[in-house]
């Protein structure tokens, strides 16, 4: 299957509006651009790493208890985006407080992936020991 340079704007295009809304406090324009059989990889080897998948125990299992742990929100603002074909890349920084007052300054390089409209994965790559050391680990189920 080939993707043309017209697919590749159009999912880059997808992405940027996500974090875009993202950035403006649409908490779920992510968890709502994602397919049923979406799944979001934590690269690495720490605690959070592996699959997680499909988006019902992406969103359930991941985000939430994620965005659980923050006391006024989440923000996100995207310094990068390069596409090609099915696949987008994103850099960029994040910036909460733990409800126990931690500070958290993620930075972030997310490879999404893109079928016919819809998010159907993410590998995330961040600071994994600033997750260790500020965030609690997420359940496993």
């Amino acid at each position: 299957m080939s993707i043309d340079q017209h697919d590749t704007a159009r999912n880059k295009k997808l992405v940027e509006d996500i974090f875009d809304q993202m950035s403006r406090g649409n908490t779920r324009a992510m968890s709502d651009a994602m397919a049923d059989e979406f799944q979001w990889v934590l690269a690495g080897n720490w605690s959070w790493s592996g699959t997680w998948g499909p988006k019902s125990v992406a969103v359930n299992g991941l985000l939430r208890p994620l965005m659980a742990q923050f006391a006024n929100g989440y923000r996100t603002e995207v310094d990068l985006v390069v596409a090609e074909g099915d696949r987008v890349v994103v850099q960029a920084r994040g910036y909460a407080t733990t409800k126990r007052g931690d500070d958290y300054r993620q930075t972030y390089c997310f490879i999404f992936r893109v079928s016919d409209g819809r998010l159907t994965e993410v590998v995330e790559h961040c600071d994994s020991a600033l997750v260790e050391r500020v965030l609690d680990p997420i359940p496993r189920g």
